[in-house]
């Protein structure tokens, strides 16, 4: 099964991905087909496209071996200056009781040579993981053809509703005119119309003037009429002034999780961007050092507790994303879930 995805990157370019249930060694082997042609598509180098092989048949093959109602997703990553490409494997248990012994050859739990997970860390650019005993792992892996930019400080995912191929939920993150932003939209419904009217969310957020959150969700607002419409919030992380300013309509939920475990709910207020909407209001909330801001559609829950998964705040968001897509994520809706820490 394939589920759409998209995620943005500092320069705000976007690529969508491909999910795959991971269950049998035949998806697994489609998995590293599609990394390939993924690379080739890219222009990586046959040495890179090689490792990058290995990488995605051993993560592949390790949910197989090992994971609960295992998913893996394979997509592009870019900055001006190159592309790679990513894959986030994601499973329900058994976790890793002792992650670093587990990144040792030699170590297996299914009587193989146990070098999967060495080889994955050895091929990657770069590579984070999340496990807990009983809950499961997320491990986030990129590939570059050259050295790696630095990690993204957002990332975010988006799953389809059960039933459809595409989501109606889409996430993008800018740097524009030095203002850090970021973006999700829920468009009203499922499917096809509820997609295009995200896709014009981005692509408005993406081309829009550097300009204040309140004023980039008019600018999105005026632009949706033609669309179903959507429920869509925009945050600004602003680490001089230790502050992020959020501007929201409808129903996205925006925290800020303190490094002291402290968290903070962002308000959004009522209405849908494109058909209605009272006035728009920004709010501001201290930003601390470390922080964490989540951002996400009511695709996903908001009761998860952090306390629950020790460490998981300060691993990448890509990791952090996996996880709560996969714990607070519903498959009655379309899900989309973005993630920013500022270096």
């Amino acid at each position: 099964m394939t589920e759409g995805a998209v995620v943005s990157v500092p320069e705000g370019l976007l690529d969508e991905g491909v999910w795959f249930r991971v269950e049998a060694a035949g998806t697994a082997a489609a998995v590293r087909r599609t990394a390939e042609r993924l690379a080739t598509d890219l222009a990586m180098p046959e040495q890179r496209i090689a490792e990058l092989s290995i990488v995605a048949a051993e993560a592949a093959g390790n949910l197989v071996k090992h994971a609960l109602q295992g998913t893996i997703l394979v997509r592009a990553v870019r900055t001006p200056e190159q592309a790679g490409v990513e894959l986030i494997a994601i499973d329900s248990g058994p976790g890793m009781v002792d992650v670093a012994h587990s990144m040792g050859d030699g170590h297996s739990t299914a009587g193989s040579l146990g070098i999967g997970l060495g080889a994955i860390l050895r091929q990657a650019s770069r590579w984070d993981l999340h496990s807990l005993p009983g809950r499961g792992t997320v491990l986030a892996v990129q590939v570059w053809p050259e050295a790696p930019p630095p990690p993204f400080w957002a990332a975010g995912l988006t799953r389809p509703i059960t039933g459809e191929t595409v989501s109606g939920d889409a996430v993008a993150a800018r740097e524009a005119g030095g203002r850090r932003q970021l973006l999700v939209c829920d468009g009203l419904g499922h499917g096809g119309l509820a997609a295009a009217a995200s896709r014009e969310a981005v692509r408005v957020f993406r081309q829009t003037a550097a300009a204040s959150p309140a004023a980039v969700v008019e600018a999105l607002h005026r632009s949706l009429g033609h669309t179903r419409g959507a429920a869509l919030a925009v945050a600004e992380l602003d680490a001089d002034a230790a502050l992020v300013r959020y501007a929201g309509m409808g129903n996205i939920a925006g925290t800020v999780f303190h490094p002291d475990g402290s968290r903070r709910g962002m308000i959004s207020m009522p209405g849908i961007a494109g058909h209605q909407r009272r006035q728009i209001r920004e709010y501001e909330y201290p930003l601390s050092p470390g922080a964490v801001v989540v951002m996400h559609s009511d695709g996903l829950v908001d009761r998860w507790n952090p306390a629950d998964y020790p460490g998981l705040l300060t691993r990448s968001p890509e990791v952090i994303a996996g996880t709560l897509l996969r714990d607070a994520g519903t498959r009655r809706d379309d899900a989309g879930v973005l993630v920013a820490r500022l270096p």
